[in-house]
């Protein structure tokens, strides 16, 4: 087990029991004493848990969203695979609006050396796209949301609306049991309601721990997309209900 799958094990127990035990950690996962107290001290550091003696506890409320600087180093190899899958669906010279996410922000990596016009709802996926030779880079207005530099507000909302893209990317919080794309923020589901109606074509770059994931605001039905890239760990039959709604589906 690598250290991010360490730290995102680590975070499912603080969850679920609100605090880590060291030497119960180690003995679960392997490894030594010391190596999970350096994973305890990265979580301190990113905002997800507070030290205790012998361990740490949970700061997360539930259903609160995990920092961008935990997620994105979440499951990277499998982000970065259906990033690598999302830009192989976009031709050069298409306008493309970038959704705001980990997920999104590799895939704006991706798009990096590629001939196309692009609006990230992010300013992480902007800083990616930012010394690109090739791309023509638009930034919208609005208000970044702290930590996840996420564009929202009406100045966002009024800059998509005033402009229509050939294929728009979006991530995600969660795909809930019943179908439904979630989001933690209302703010962040709105600029994603408005992308989706700005979008020729829509995609969907969400990696399969988050099938079965709520949120508190509903984004969309899962169906509502025509594209969906996902990875092997999303689950088959949702996959398979997918297709036979008529919706593409990648899996990576």
């Amino acid at each position: 087990m690598d250290a991010s799958q360490r730290l995102s094990e680590l975070v499912a127990v603080l969850r679920r029991d609100g605090r880590v035990d060291v030497v119960t950690a180690a003995a679960e996962f392997g490894t030594a004493e010391l190596t999970i107290r350096r994973d305890l001290d990265v979580l301190v550091e990113r905002g997800v848990a507070r030290r205790v003696r012998g361990g740490a506890v949970n700061l997360l409320m539930r259903g609160e969203e995990l920092p961008f600087a935990m997620r994105a180093i979440e499951v990277v190899d499998s982000k970065r695979r259906i990033a690598a899958a999302v830009a192989e669906l976009i031709a050069d010279g298409e306008a493309v609006a970038l959704d705001s996410g980990t997920t999104v922000a590799q895939t704006a990596r991706a798009l990096a050396d590629r001939r196309l016009t692009v609006m990230p709802l992010s300013l992480h996926a902007a800083m990616a796209l930012a010394e690109s030779a090739s791309v023509r880079l638009m930034l919208p207005g609005g208000e970044a949301r702290p930590g996840e530099l996420a564009m929202v507000g009406p100045l966002a909302l009024a800059g998509i609306a005033a402009l229509r893209f050939d294929t728009v990317v979006l991530g995600c919080c969660g795909v809930s049991p019943e179908g439904h794309v979630m989001a933690h923020d209302l703010g962040d589901a709105a600029v994603k309601q408005a992308l989706l109606a700005s979008g020729s074509r829509s995609v969907l770059a969400v990696d399969g721990a988050k099938f079965g994931r709520g949120a508190l605001a509903v984004v969309c039905e899962l169906a509502a997309f025509d594209v969906v890239v996902t990875d092997d760990c999303a689950p088959a039959p949702a996959l398979e209900a997918l297709q036979a709604a008529g919706v593409e589906v990648h899996r990576v």
